[in-house]
């Protein structure tokens, strides 16, 4: 379904194909040079043939060549996807870490902290990432020198990256979390351990955590999609390298066959991430376990 739909889509562009395999549109080939190109990649074939032959090689595993940059997709694809997964990762980590810190601070902080809370939290589930991205250039970058504007070697070219990707869904899990936190504060076995004489930190490290932290768990699936979706703005902004700013540049080109590899390797880990999901609530719920 997913190479399905990416096919027909990238159809929908205006443009040819055969002149981004010679160069793109300002190449300035002649018409015989076009003619041979798409006879010798099928693109002078009726679209339906051209789908089922792509479908016939991608059932073998074959991804196919790249128009524009005329290698081999796979080892291309392979070679972008290491920058793509770490950035996705240490956001989800810091996204996580910052929703725990404000759900745990706004339900223990009062009716201000509350309501500050709740506040931070809409505020950024709604900021873009293009925006974002560019308010951290300039605090961080222009005004105070502290990081570079663009990706580089090292921790500090990942710090604005990974924060422009964490923060909208810091916002998101945190409203979850705050809700559940609360919810399970008032639940039966946290009064029965406070009766035991637990202690407010136990109660809410040991008891109150792990239940509040099962939906946010159960979005965590979702959430490795939304952030790779999000890796295509910010490698491009960032000028760093990766598997979304690859994406990028294929559709600009209609490079189809890097296009329909991206999105086919983006799929099959939103699969993985979502069996880890489920992994990992079989693990924070022994009531799961148990059915």
């Amino acid at each position: 379904m997913v190479a399905t739909l990416t096919f027909f889509a990238i159809r929908l562009i205006p443009g040819d194909p055969a002149e981004a395999i010679l160069g793109g549109p300002g190449s300035q080939t002649s018409p015989e040079a076009l003619a041979a190109v798409r006879a010798e990649y099928g693109l002078d074939q009726p679209v339906l043939v051209q789908y089922l032959a792509q479908l016939a090689r991608l059932a073998t595993g074959d991804l196919g060549r790249s128009y524009s940059l005329n290698q081999d997709v796979a080892p291309l694809l392979i070679g972008q996807l290491g920058g793509t997964l770490l950035l996705a990762v240490l956001a989800l980590g810091v996204a996580w870490l910052l929703a725990l810190g404000l759900a745990t601070w706004s339900t223990r902080g009062g009716r201000v902290a509350w309501s500050v809370g709740s506040g931070l939290e809409i505020v950024a589930a709604a900021l873009p990432h293009f925006w974002l991205a560019t308010a951290l250039i300039v605090l961080f970058s222009v005004w105070l020198g502290w990081l570079p504007p663009i990706s580089t070697p090292g921790v500090a070219g990942l710090v604005l990256p990974v924060l422009t990707l964490a923060v909208p869904l810091a916002g998101f899990l945190g409203q979850i979390m705050r809700e559940s936190l609360l919810t399970a504060l008032e639940s039966p076995f946290v009064l029965s351990a406070r009766a035991r004489g637990e202690s407010e930190r136990g109660v809410r490290w040991v008891h109150s955590i792990r239940h509040a932290a099962l939906p946010a768990i159960s979005l965590s699936g979702w959430a490795f999609g939304s952030l790779i979706s999000g890796a295509v703005v910010v490698e491009t902004i960032f000028a760093r390298p990766g598997l979304g700013r690859t994406l990028l540049n294929a559709v600009t080109v209609r490079d189809v066959p890097v296009v329909v590899g991206a999105v086919l390797i983006v799929a099959v880990g939103y699969i993985l991430m979502t069996l880890l999901t489920d992994l990992a609530q079989r693990i924070a719920d022994p009531r799961l376990r148990t059915r």
